[in-house]
């Protein structure tokens, strides 16, 4: 298979675990999820979506459509287990019925994206204010629970990320219903507070559609950052 995206791997399972990343952070965000899969028997495959990491930003427009093609000629068909984290759960939930993974999680996906009708140009200025916020000062301020490594990652994954292209890509779901749907057996793991899974109105919609959903207490928006343990006890009959 010829790799359109670039990927980061951790073992040589017979079991394939997909890791699908969110916007601004690369595959490096896994590090301690992924050997930790790899240990329980899988080959785990974290691409690098386009305009992050080590995946260049293509020319012109980038849809959510084009990501999941990118991803769908990356990654094996039919994986045992694929997980997305927030953007990276929206790609999932787009490339879910194509991809056929055994099982799917989602790790606190928006379930729907507004611009406020106000533009690209616009959402390409949002972006790039918090890139900049993606520094030592603010982290150390706003997540004092993530460890060392995980903030060094942040901030470098940062420097990297393609704004413009996370902005047109954004821009193709705006208005769009992202909750996934339960076609493959699917958890969602949300933080505590979610900004995403707020409360229990928007729990109880995706239960009623099929979908198990777990809370990490204390847990933020990179649920596993700071609670790794906590994060993959979440997956226990999962993984």
């Amino acid at each position: 298979m010829q790799k359109i995206l670039e990927t980061r791997e951790w073992g040589s399972g017979n079991r394939v675990a997909v890791l699908i990343h969110g916007m601004i952070t690369d595959s490096r965000s896994w590090h301690e999820v992924g050997p930790a899969l790899a240990e329980k028997g899988y080959r785990v495959i974290a691409p690098d979506l386009p305009g992050h990491g080590h995946s260049p930003a293509p020319d012109g427009d980038l849809t959510l459509r084009d990501v999941v093609d990118l991803l769908l000629r990356t990654v094996p068909a039919a994986p045992e287990l694929a997980v997305g984290h927030s953007l990276g759960g929206v790609v999932l939930a787009a490339a879910v019925d194509e991809l056929r993974p055994a099982r799917a999680v989602y790790v606190d996906p928006p379930q729907r994206l507004d611009d406020g009708g106000h533009g690209l140009a616009a959402a390409i200025a949002y972006l790039d204010k918090r890139k900049a916020a993606r520094n030592r000062e603010t982290l150390q301020r706003d997540r004092p629970w993530w460890p060392e490594r995980d903030m060094l990652n942040e901030i470098e994954a940062a420097m990297r990320w393609d704004t413009t292209s996370t902005a047109k890509l954004l821009a193709s779901a705006v208005g769009r219903d992202l909750a996934p749907a339960a076609s493959v057996p699917s958890l969602l793991i949300r933080a505590d507070p979610s900004e995403y899974v707020p409360d229990d109105a928007a729990v109880a919609r995706l239960t009623g559609a099929g979908i198990t959903v777990r809370t990490v207490p204390g847990a933020g928006h990179t649920v596993w950052y700071g609670r790794v343990g906590e994060f993959l006890s979440a997956m226990d009959g999962w993984i």
